[in-house]
């Protein structure tokens, strides 16, 4: 049986039973043929823009389920996928631009799934600015530990529905949905911010340029707000 790691079956975890999936960017495909081994889903899709990644895929289902044909796809984002083919589409371990931009490319056609699992590596806030001006709405978040990294996965699904993302400063950087589900990695998550920012500071003090003042400002004042979501997550 597949094993996956704690963040893949984090997402994993978020597919409901019955659903089927397409992985866009599959790499070495365990994530669908978990879902599809453990009876979660009764049809996968493997698809990923590079055919190096594919045949990784395709090796490792010889390995494991020599006698089982999946639906392996070659294409760029969301093209490879009929509108409505698949109830949920995971995309994940990609720069959140990059995501925005495999979303927006059809719109029409990226709100036909009832639900996307997305796990952006990098550029979340502007991930979450996306999706919330473009009607999606945000209905799940999670923390999962990656080595020494701690990523942040985010459900959505179609529909302009209430959202309680972007009523503050940091709303979508820090998620509100982490605070009300009591997240157990938060506390770390946030402190881990105020570490870095404070490196940022001690650099900016440090160096030299007629905007120095002002990202001294900039940076003390993103301090402050983590340190006051600090506060609030141990309350």
């Amino acid at each position: 049986m597949i094993k996956l790691s704690d963040r893949l079956q984090k997402i994993a975890d978020l597919i409901q039973q019955g659903e089927t999936v397409a992985d866009i960017g599959t790499d070495h495909g365990f994530l669908p043929m978990a879902l599809w081994e453990s009876g979660v889903s009764p049809h996968v899709i493997l698809s990923d823009i590079n055919a190096g990644p594919l045949e990784k895929a395709r090796v490792n289902i010889d390995k494991y389920f020599p006698k089982t044909e999946f639906d392996v796809r070659l294409g760029s984002g969301l093209s490879a996928i009929q509108p409505g083919e698949v109830a949920a589409v995971v995309i994940a371990g990609m720069g959140g631009q990059l995501i925005c931009e495999i979303l927006g490319e059809d719109l029409d056609k990226t709100r036909t799934f009832q639900r996307m699992i997305l796990q952006p590596r990098n550029g979340q806030d502007k991930l979450r600015a996306w999706l919330l001006l473009n009607g999606f709405h945000i209905y799940d978040e999670s923390l999962v530990r990656e080595g020494k990294y701690l990523c942040e996965i985010i459900a959505v699904s179609p529909g302009n529905t209430e959202n309680s993302l972007g009523n503050t400063e940091m709303d979508l950087e820090v998620s509100p949905v982490l605070f009300e589900k009591q997240d157990p990695l938060l506390v770390e998550f946030i402190e881990n911010k105020i570490r870095i920012e404070k490196k940022i500071l001690e650099a900016v003090k440090n160096g030299v340029g007629k905007d120095k003042y002002k990202k001294l400002e900039e940076t003390e004042h993103r301090i402050k707000l983590l340190e006051e979501l600090r506060k609030r997550s141990l309350a």
